[in-house]
């Protein structure tokens, strides 16, 4: 799927202002309002764009522990009822399929270590076929951001 400068300009100005009006888009894009939502609806078609989101601080509503779990399957015939609770858990932000030690590595926000204990043990460990996990639990966070590294557009 190739993008043009133009969609890598949208796709720039709404990750870092996803609230921006038709108006604000056409004035950066240089384009009328109409041509700005019709390029915005083609990249949300084309799966480029594929939501919008509050960006909420996880302390202020009481989720004040971020933590990284990696969790080993005994087997690749587990892997799809192990995905399946992952979908399911809204503390896991993100779930991904790693190559080297770890099958998967989770990024989990909960409320405290009673609440992480909680999910590891009586959720993630109780899916069959979770070999082990390991458990890595960040004291601050000093960058993150929905934000991703733009390529060059395609000439």
């Amino acid at each position: 799927m190739s993008l043009d400068s133009l969609d890598y300009k949208v796709v720039e100005q709404l990750m870092g202002q996803g609230r921006m009006t038709w108006s604000d888009l056409a004035g950066v894009l240089q384009l009328s309002a109409p041509a700005a939502a019709d390029r915005v609806r083609r990249l949300e078609e084309r799966g480029v764009i594929q939501g919008y989101a509050a960006l909420v601080n996880a302390p202020a509503v009481g989720m004040d522990l971020l933590a990284y779990v990696a969790v080993t399957l005994e087997r690749p015939e587990h892997r799809a009822e192990f995905l399946m609770v992952v979908q399911q858990m809204p503390e896991i932000q993100e779930c991904h399929h790693m190559a080297g030690e770890d099958d998967y590595w989770l990024k989990v926000r909960c409320r405290h270590t009673r609440h992480l204990e909680q999910i590891i043990s009586d959720q993630i460990k109780q899916v069959r076929g979770v070999l082990r996990t390991r458990t890595t639990i960040a004291l601050s966070t000093v960058k993150e951001t929905p934000q991703i590294p733009l390529p060059l557009p395609e000439s």
